[in-house]
């Protein structure tokens, strides 16, 4: 089977595709700081795949790390400390 990189992604897709939200993507897009969509029939539209990925590679060098707890696993509550649990039972 022979894997197809898409053309055009969604806007669902496009935000996920660039790590931001979707409410960022359209402010971008309002603004101009961000590609626009490509009709595609109708009221359907996608954003090329190749405009993202030059958008991606022209977005300044952060000096910022990320916080320590990025990715980390909230603790789940235990039988003990779950809200509406017994105490003292």
């Amino acid at each position: 089977m022979i894997a197809i990189k898409p053309a055009l992604l969604d806007k669902e897709q496009a935000a996920t595709y660039c790590c931001i939200s979707e409410t960022t993507l359209e402010k971008g897009v309002r603004e101009g700081n961000f590609p626009p969509p490509r009709q595609l029939v109708g009221r359907r539209v996608g954003w090329l795949v190749e405009e993202l990925d030059v958008w991606a590679r022209t977005r300044p060098v952060s000096t910022l790390l990320p916080p320590p707890n990025t990715g980390a696993k909230k603790p789940r509550a235990t039988s003990s400390n779950a809200p509406g649990a017994l105490q003292g039972a």
